[in-house]
């Protein structure tokens, strides 16, 4: 969470009366996190935000993530870009590839809006927009997305997308079952970041509030243990009149984050991100690269004995690997040493900077591999190193 924020109509304080036209009364809604204990919003609606009925079937979601097999612990590389077409709205067409119980990592490219809300009750979504861009649509209100850009949606927030009209999306999404937030280290006792942070308050765009909107949407699909359900409601879901806390979604443009340099390379967790359970999440930005005079500035091999190493591509000079390309995504598991392809450590030195873009996730469990990795999988990537 960043920072809290107030929009529109709220109460004097917590949880007395707040009135409106013809002394109507509001209805308060707690958006807690870690029980009561954690971060929290408080909204105020028009009407009674529970009173929904169930539907059955739910008619939308994707197809849950079930591990393929392959126990042979091998580097590999899924290429992204040939999957088969996913067309729909962002709800119906994600395809999971690779998961544990901390995170799930999908791919998807929607052609139209969501056509009902959505609310995911098994974690937040972490949203990097490869391609394309639009807008999420919340109960607290617009966040407008570009390419390069995360989103992070809160888990259970009642949302939809609607991607721009004609242009081509391409998106990254991992599900953070135990939510996703900045790294601690980057705050300082009052939860201001810091100076000498990566990113600054300024950089992160929020929800611009208009207070009250009907879509003419009535239903709400909730995702809860992999699972679909859907709720419709009376009247509108966002009839949100004001709200006031820090849960809430929000966009941070990759490009923004501030790459460091060092005398020799550094190692990863200079680009952590984000942080979720059991995940450290990192951005490769372009960036000078090590000044030492004798600096190897490709990453040295490693053998990562506690955590599997997964990276989205997205465009650039990947020096340390051949065959990459955007929308590639390696793997290199824990116990198996990893680095660079024949040639690209000793070629790298002399090199002052990189243009390379990616994201990656480092994971403490092991990630499995869905059916549809795969399908996409590069055979010969374990082998290309030798």
């Amino acid at each position: 969470m960043l920072e809290r924020l107030v929009a529109g109509d709220v109460a004097k304080k917590h949880h007395v009366a707040l009135r409106g036209a013809g002394d109507a009364l509001r209805y308060e809604e707690c958006i807690t996190r870690d029980g009561f204990d954690g971060p929290y919003t408080i909204v105020y609606h028009e009407r009674r935000p529970h009173t929904a009925k169930h539907v059955e079937p739910a008619g939308h979601g994707w197809a849950p993530p079930s591990d393929s097999g392959g126990p042979e612990l091998l580097r590999r590389h899924y290429k992204t870009f040939e999957l088969p077409s996913t067309d729909g709205a962002p709800i119906d067409c994600r395809t999971p590839l690779l998961f544990n119980d901390d995170v799930t990592v999908s791919t998807l490219r929607p052609t139209t809006a969501d056509p009902m809300y959505f609310a995911n009750g098994d974690g937040d979504d972490l949203v990097y927009v490869h391609e394309g861009g639009g807008v999420l649509r919340s109960q607290l209100g617009d966040v407008r997305f570009e390419a390069n850009d995360y989103v992070c949606i809160p888990r259970s927030l009642i949302h939809r997308f609607i991607p721009d009209e004609g242009v081509a999306q391409y998106w990254l999404v991992i599900e953070c079952a135990g939510g996703v937030g900045l790294l601690e280290q980057w705050r300082n006792e009052l939860g201001q970041l810091k100076m000498d942070a990566p990113y600054c308050h300024r950089d992160f765009r929020h929800p611009v509030f208009e207070g009250p909107r009907d879509e003419g949407i009535r239903d709400v699909v909730v995702k809860k243990r992999h699972g679909f359900h859907r709720y419709s409601y009376d009247d509108s879901p966002l009839d949100v009149v004001g709200w006031d806390g820090t849960v809430y979604p929000w966009a941070f443009p990759i490009l923004n984050f501030q790459p460091r340099a060092g005398l020799v390379h550094l190692p990863p967790t200079w680009h952590g991100t984000f942080s979720a359970r059991g995940a450290l999440i990192c951005s490769f930005v372009p960036r000078m690269l090590d000044f030492h005079p004798d600096a190897i500035p490709c990453p040295y091999p490693h053998s990562s004995v506690d955590v599997d190493e997964l990276i989205f591509y997205c465009r650039g000079n990947f020096t340390s690997r051949r065959g990459i390309a955007p929308g590639s995504v390696s793997y290199h598991p824990a116990g198996v040493p990893h680095g660079p392809h024949p040639g690209a450590y000793e070629n790298s030195i002399g090199a002052q900077r990189t243009d390379e873009l990616a994201v990656m996730l480092d994971c403490y469990l092991p990630l499995h591999a869905t059916s549809a990795a795969r399908g996409v999988e590069d055979d010969g990537y374990h082998d290309s190193f030798r």
